[in-house]
């Protein structure tokens, strides 16, 4: 089974249940275990050390990583470079209205822009029947 890993904004996660759920729903269909990191793992602030040696872990387990950045977030963008140095495919989701991230866009192997989750579903759909 494949795995994904999906980063994004620990503050911001409550907003994308939709999109989670879809892409979770999608996945499984498809064979593909999604792991979101901010549910999966809960630390401390003074856990730092330990929640990046976690995340890094878990990005060496995926077989690619998906990255939600509607909203701009450094711990995502951090996820993004590392997994860009152990050259993982990386997925750019953002919601068509938010601002755009050249250097995000610069290591993405697809940029997914979207209206809503039914508009992710599809564009999602698309890219899996492309593996």
């Amino acid at each position: 089974m494949k795995k994904a890993y999906f980063a994004i904004s620990y503050s911001n996660r409550y907003l994308f249940d939709k999109e989670i759920d879809i892409i979770q729903e999608l996945f499984l269909k498809n064979n593909i275990e999604l792991l979101v990191f901010v549910d999966k793992y809960k630390f401390s602030p003074n856990q730092e050390k330990e929640m990046m040696k976690v995340a890094f872990e878990e990005i060496d387990n995926s077989d690619f990583l998906i990255a939600e950045l509607t909203t701009k977030s450094i711990g995502v963008g951090i996820e993004i470079g590392y997994a860009f140095a152990k050259n993982k495919p990386i997925f750019y989701l953002r919601k068509k209205d938010s601002k755009y991230s050249t250097t995000v866009s610069g290591c993405s192997t697809a940029i997914i822009p979207y209206r809503d989750e039914f508009d992710l579903k599809e564009t999602m759909g698309e890219i899996l029947k492309l593996k």
